[in-house]
């Protein structure tokens, strides 16, 4: 006959029946007949392996942080379990360490609760933030912002908003409203002052876009007077500067027609001034001619005779008319060093001799007036057939020649 399998809390009878020892004392906990002796006390210590697990496993929960109201429950469950188990195993040792989490649920929930506090605490603050951050934006001057920026800012902080809402703690009610009342008021706040904003923006683009298109309308009507539209053209561009902008939609098609309507003005002036070029370029080589004949005055140094040679010059020039303006400078330019020449000659006689300066430069004096005099006539009859071109020529002829006088004192 075999020996009986041997257990340090527990026995197996030949039929079956197991035992625990408990507090020293023996308990029937079961039978196994359709076994072996090693299989029914097998059985039973499997069953006391299992609880032994499921201790093993809260004790685990405990130290990871459960909530200590499920520790709790689950607690209270196991002691149940364990009065009179049928099982075979320490079963004071699980007492124990179902008493040690039993003590530890208070320590757990002091320990939740403060983490909770904390949690709750962060929560709050997190919530405070986002509001004043929307209140800061609500808070702008509307005629500085930035609506784009801003609008994007707020819908920002509303998603963080509701991305707390559902990852975070549970605020109280009261809390929770105060918060969200004083975010909507923000948000409220820049979608009515922006509404407004647009609003306004788009009646001004509407007066703008209604202004731009009278002017388009009155510089379509110049077309007829081709070059002589240009004056009025120009007027009505620095209208169009002041109208202010249409609307990124409009701007540049109504800036295509403005534009429109100034290429036939200026094409037909580009067509005048290329056959006055043409008409012209007989008095630029016949000036350019002159100065190359005025050239060696300048190294005379007796001063009548230069200033005698230079008067015929001027006469001369003064007959032979308006050149290309494109080149109306240069060969100016070039006279005038001529005539900086002989004034530099009488100068330098009257400041040694130091006559009466009345009459030190007479014969330039006269010579002078005589061209300001016929250039002014040009210039009245070029402004009376309102040839626009001819009468800025002569202006410019006439503020070098009085210049000249000026310099000479008179």
């Amino acid at each position: 006959m075999s020996a009986l399998p041997e257990h340090p809390w527990g026995r197996v009878e030949e039929d079956g029946t197991v035992y625990v020892v408990e507090d020293g004392v023996e308990r029937q906990v079961g039978q196994y007949p359709d076994g072996t002796p090693e299989e029914a006390l097998a059985y039973f210590v499997r069953k006391f392996s299992d609880l032994e697990g499921q201790v093993s496993v809260l004790e685990q929960r405990v130290r990871n942080g459960a909530p200590a109201s499920d520790v709790a429950r689950s607690v209270a469950h196991l002691e149940q379990q364990l009065q009179g188990a049928n099982v075979v195993g320490d079963l004071a040792s699980l007492r124990t360490r179902l008493g040690a989490l039993g003590g530890s649920v208070s320590e757990l929930t002091e320990q939740q609760q403060q983490e909770s506090r904390a949690q709750l605490a962060e929560a709050i603050a997190t919530r405070e933030a986002i509001v004043v951050e929307a209140e800061r934006l609500a808070a702008q001057d509307p005629a500085s912002v930035q609506w784009k920026q801003t609008s994007a800012a707020m819908d920002d902080l509303f998603a963080q908003w509701q991305s707390h809402q559902q990852t975070g703690p549970r605020l109280p009610k009261s809390d929770a409203n105060a918060l969200w009342k004083r975010f909507r008021q923000a948000r409220n706040t820049i979608d009515s002052e922006r509404r407004a904003f647009f609003a306004e923006l788009d009646a001004t683009h509407k007066q703008a876009r209604d202004a731009k298109n009278r002017i388009i309308e009155r510089a379509e009507e110049l077309a007829p007077r081709g070059a002589d539209g240009v004056a009025e053209y120009r007027r009505l561009l620095d209208e169009w500067k002041a109208a202010g902008r249409a609307g990124r939609k409009y701007d540049d098609a109504l800036w295509a027609r403005f534009k429109a309507a100034g290429d036939v003005l200026f094409q037909a002036k580009g067509e005048i001034d290329l056959r006055e070029s043409e008409e012209l370029s007989g008095n630029l080589e016949a000036k350019e001619a002159l100065l190359e004949e005025a050239q060696p005055i300048l190294k005379i140094t007796d001063r009548r005779t230069a200033r005698e040679k230079l008067g015929d010059i001027q006469r001369r020039w003064d007959e032979i008319g308006r050149v290309p303006r494109d080149r109306f400078k240069a060969v100016e330019d070039r006279l005038r060093q001529v005539e900086q020449h002989v004034r530099k000659l009488d100068d330098d006689h009257w400041s040694s001799s130091d006559p009466e300066k009345k009459a030190r430069s007479e014969g330039m004096h006269a010579q002078l007036h005589e061209a300001i005099a016929k250039l002014e006539a040009e210039r009245d009859a070029a402004a009376a057939r309102g040839d626009a071109a001819a009468e800025r020529e002569a202006e410019d002829a006439l503020a070098a020649r009085r210049s000249w006088l000026a310099a000479l004192g008179g």
